[in-house]
C-alpha cells in the first residue's frame, strides 16, 4: 500500500452550479455541503466570494463551520488569481481557503486575453495573489492551472515552481475541456509530481468520456511521484457541458478497481454508505434523474434481468456484483405517500405546518416560536421553487437564524 493518500474535493457547489440551464438554491448547496461533511468528504469549493448573492451563503455556512456542524469538512472560497479578487473575498465574506484560478495554456492566455497578456504576465498576476492570500493569514491557498492539459509541460513546471515558491499548499491541474486521455494525463502529473513536490488536485472533466478514469489516472501519478492526490467530484457528475467527475463513481473505482484496490488509499473518512442519500438529494434539487445505469445509484445498478445473469448472481452475489448495494446505503424500504398530503409551503398556514412538523417528531416550546419557523419555511419554498424535504425542513427548525441568513440577499 502507498504511504500518501488520495483525497476528494466535491466541487458540486461551484462547478456543478454552472451547469447551463440548472442551478441551486442557497439552501440547497447548504445541504449539499451538510451531506458532503456527514459523508466525510475532505472538502467543498462551497462558492464564489466575490459574488454578491454568495455572500450571505457563504457567511452563514462559515457559521456553520465555527459551530461545529460543519467538521471537519474544508471549505474553499473559488476567486480568479488576482490581488483585486483575494482582496474583495477576505472583505465580503469569512473564508478561510481559496482556490485561485487563472489560465495558463497559450491557446487560452491568447484566446481570453487576446494579446494583452504574456505568459510572464500570466505568472507574476499568479504569485501577487498566493503573496496577498499569504498575508491575509488565509489557511489554505490552492492555485489553479486552467487548461493545464494544453499548456506545454515547461510552462506549466514553471508555473507550479512559482505557485510553490511563494506560499500555495497544492496546484490543480484542469483537463478544463476534457483533452487528456488516462495514458497523457498520468505521464504528465508524474512529471509535474516528481518536478514540483507538492500535492496535485486533478479537476478534470468528461467532454470525451473519460473524466473517471483521467481522474484516478491523475492521482495515482501523483501517488506514484511521493505527493498526496486531491480529486475534485461533483455529486451525479454535474457540471458544465458534459459534466464532472461522478462523486460516487471515483470512489468506487478507488476502492474496488483491480489496479486501486488494496494498492492506494483512499481518505479513511470516507463513507460509501451515504451515497444513495446524497445522490438522491442532488437530482431531486437540480430537477435531474439519476440515469438508470448510473454506477452504483442508479436504479439498474443491482438490476439482473436475463437468465444467466439473474441465475449467478442469486446462488452468489460476486458472481455478477463487484460490491454490495447496502455499502450504498441501499436496501432499505422507502415509504411513499399515496393518500393525503400535507405540504408546507410559500402559502402554508399554521395548522398544515404543525401537521407537517409533527410527523417530524419536531415540536416548538410555544407558538411565537412556530410562527417564527413558519415564516422561514415560506421563505424558503420561494427560495427552493420546489417542496421542501425533510432535511431542509429539519434545518430550518434547527438553525432558524443561519437558515434566516442563507435566504437573504440584498441586490
Amino acid at each position: 500500500m502507498k504511504n500518501n493518500k488520495i483525497y476528494i474535493i466535491d466541487v458540486t457547489n461551484r462547478d456543478g452550479v454552472q451547469t447551463a440551464k440548472l442551478g441551486l438554491a442557497k439552501l440547497q448547496k447548504t445541504m449539499i455541503n451538510i451531506f458532503l461533511n456527514d459523508m466525510g468528504i475532505y472538502g467543498s469549493e462551497f462558492g464564489f466570494p466575490v459574488t454578491r448573492h454568495e455572500t450571505n451563503y457563504l457567511n452563514a455556512n462559515m457559521e456553520l463551520v465555527k459551530t461545529g456542524v460543519l467538521k471537519p469538512i474544508i471549505l474553499n472560497g473559488w476567486v480568479r488569481a488576482i490581488k483585486e479578487d483575494v482582496k474583495k473575498a477576505c472583505e465580503m465574506t469569512n473564508v478561510e481557503n481559496l482556490n485561485l484560478s487563472i489560465s495558463t495554456s497559450e491557446q487560452m492566455t491568447n484566446g481570453k486575453f487576446l494579446g494583452n497578456k504574456t505568459r510572464d504576465d500570466i505568472l507574476l498576476l499568479m504569485t501577487d495573489a498566493v503573496d496577498f492570500a499569504r498575508k491575509k493569514k488565509l489557511k489554505i491557498v490552492g492555485v489553479n492551472a486552467e487548461d493545464a492539459s494544453r499548456t506545454d509541460m515547461p510552462y506549466l513546471i514553471k508555473f507550479a515552481k512559482a505557485a510553490k515558491d511563494h506560499g500555495a499548499d497544492r496546484i490543480r491541474y484542469c483537463d478544463t475541456l476534457g483533452y487528456d486521455d488516462p495514458f497523457t494525463i498520468y505521464k504528465r502529473i508524474k512529471i509535474l509530481a516528481s518536478e514540483v513536490k507538492l500535492p496535485i488536485e486533478l479537476h478534470c472533466h468528461n467532454d470525451l468520456g473519460m473524466v473517471i478514469a483521467c481522474s484516478v489516472a491523475g492521482a495515482k501519478a501523483a501517488i506514484d511521484a511521493g505527493c498526496d492526490a486531491y480529486i475534485n467530484t461533483t455529486v451525479n457528475g454535474m457540471g458544465e457541458r458534459a459534466g464532472n467527475a461522478d462523486l460516487v463513481s471515483i470512489i468506487l473505482a478507488i476502492k474496488y478497481s483491480s489496479g486501486f484496490s488494496g494498492k492506494y488509499q483512499l481518505d479513511e473518512r470516507v463513507k460509501l454508505n451515504h451515497a444513495w442519500k446524497i445522490g438522491k438529494y442532488a437530482s431531486y434539487a437540480f430537477k435531474v434523474p439519476i440515469p438508470i445505469n448510473h454506477p452504483g445509484i442508479g436504479t439498474n445498478a443491482f438490476a439482473h434481468e436475463s437468465g444467466i445473469h439473474a441465475d449467478g448472481a442469486l446462488k452468489d452475489r460476486r458472481n455478477y456484483e463487484l460490491y454490495d448495494f447496502e455499502e450504498l446505503g441501499r436496501g432499505e424500504p422507502e415509504l411513499i405517500e399515496t393518500g393525503r398530503q400535507i405540504i408546507a409551503g410559500e402559502y402554508s398556514g399554521i395548522k398544515g405546518f404543525r401537521n407537517v412538523y409533527d410527523k417530524l417528531e419536531i415540536k416548538f416550546k410555544d407558538d411565537k416560536e412556530a410562527a417564527n419557523i413558519l415564516e422561514l419555511v415560506r421563505y424558503a419554498n420561494v427560495h427552493t421553487q420546489q417542496p421542501l424535504t425533510h432535511d431542509e425542513l429539519r434545518f430550518i427548525a434547527k438553525y432558524p437564524e443561519i437558515a434566516r441568513k442563507i435566504f437573504t440577499m440584498t441586490p
